[in-house]
């Protein structure tokens, strides 16, 4: 690696976004991986005070580990950018036309780049009757991790209950859209460079909340087992995703492959700005496939790091 310009690093995680758990096991990976580079970092849980925090601390750079709302949507990214903190990972468009889902598909529309049809409505009208034919997905337009997603199926008489509860503290917006069959595929993109192309599969209905991060909820095959052109295609739309929503530093790409289609489509579902960084997370094992270890990957993000990304 080249010679370093940073040396003290805060590392943000927690938060108090619904995937405020996943934020914590990041970041705790994160600072483990960056002390054993060689960094001098300084852990942050960020609440309402994070600004106070960082003026604290002094950092060099700031290694973003939050997931989720105010962390993953641009809400931080503004922040440190007026802080004049450089920061890892997407800047402030990008990080904020990511997390909403329909704005990125309209983005990836106008690149060429296949996503699943699908429109924003309320959670209330989503909840009273089936506002497309199944089966369909509904999920909220700017939350992560798959967190409060459904999978309404053929036969079923109405959509899940949940969208309509006094508990629902998701957002008043999802995004419906056409259900996808076939496999999940993922690519992780690290600066120009697409990773390789990761299937998931799971027991589970789907590729849930608690299929990403409990342990033995999925099943990771790298590389995975598809025709080459299929292989070089998710990795070119993972790079074009990356590149049309003006990406930095690491993202993933999500895909399903409808391998029974004619032509065998590829639809993108998503780009994640702020890849899990657990113990089951997905872009490190990509990047372990390829020789690139946990610390030198979250060394390489620290030295990316700079404002106005």
């Amino acid at each position: 690696m080249a010679e370093r310009r940073y040396n003290r690093i805060a590392v943000l995680k927690g938060g108090w976004s619904p995937e405020r758990e996943v934020s914590l096991n990041s970041g705790a990976a994160a600072a483990k991986a960056l002390r054993e580079a060689g960094y001098d970092v300084f852990e942050i849980d960020a609440q309402r005070d994070v600004a106070a925090r960082l003026a604290e601390a002094k950092p060099d750079a700031v290694f973003n580990a939050l997931h989720g709302q105010w962390g993953e949507d641009g809400c931080v990214q503004g922040l440190l950018e007026v802080m004049g903190l450089p920061y890892t990972h997407s800047g402030v468009l990008a990080s904020s036309l990511a997390m909403d889902k329909q704005r990125a598909k309209a983005v990836f529309e106008d690149y060429g780049i296949p996503s699943p049809s699908g429109k924003i409505v309320s959670r209330i009208e989503a909840a009273g009757g089936h506002v497309m034919e199944p089966p369909y997905v509904v999920k909220p337009n700017a939350q992560g991790s798959s967190v409060g997603v459904f999978i309404v199926r053929k036969g079923d008489n109405r959509p899940p209950a949940e969208l309509s509860s006094e508990k629902w503290d998701l957002g008043d917006e999802v995004l419906v859209e056409k259900f996808i069959p076939g496999r999940e595929l993922t690519v992780a993109v690290m600066g120009d460079r697409p990773l390789c192309v990761t299937e998931i599969t799971t027991a589970l209905a789907f590729y849930d909340y608690e299929a990403k991060y409990a342990a033995g909820g999925s099943k990771h095959v790298l590389p995975a087992d598809v025709p080459e052109d299929i292989a070089e295609r998710c990795l070119d739309l993972a790079l074009r995703a990356h590149n049309a929503l003006g990406c930095r530093g690491v993202s993933r790409s999500d895909f399903r492959y409808d391998f029974e289609a004619s032509g065998e489509q590829i639809y993108c579902l998503e780009v994640n700005t702020q890849p899990g960084l657990t113990a089951t997370s997905l872009a490190p094992e990509q990047a372990a496939h390829l020789g690139i270890s946990f610390p030198d990957l979250c060394a390489w993000m620290v030295e990316d790091a700079t404002c106005q990304r």
